[in-house]
């Protein structure tokens, strides 16, 4: 123990050494870049990458859903059926709620 004292202690006494050790963790952990700043916004960006990916595949899916409607009748008519249960004359809609035990 005594040996590594001599070893360590005039590293220890030297002003350079502690100025670069006390910039070093000052940078690492409080200043505005720090580490664990970067890490976290790293994080961030891949979630909103993930994100993007997601409604760049929601817009084109519901490009081409729109287009459907657009141009069928018979899709349109699917569609207000089933999303808004409109009806036609003379009929009666029956709207079945499954209940999870």
């Amino acid at each position: 123990m005594n040996q590594t004292w001599k070893v360590i202690w005039p590293y220890l006494k030297n002003k350079y050494i502690i100025a670069i050790t006390v910039f070093a963790v000052w940078i690492m952990f409080f200043s505005q870049y720090s580490l664990t700043d970067r890490f976290r916004l790293a994080a961030e960006i891949n979630e909103m990458e993930q994100d993007k990916e997601y409604y760049r595949e929601q817009i084109v899916r519901d490009s081409i859903r729109l287009q459907e409607l657009t141009t069928d009748r018979e899709n349109l008519e699917k569609f207000a059926r089933e999303q808004y249960y409109m009806k036609k004359k003379n009929e009666e809609i029956f709207v079945v709620i499954d209940e999870a035990p």
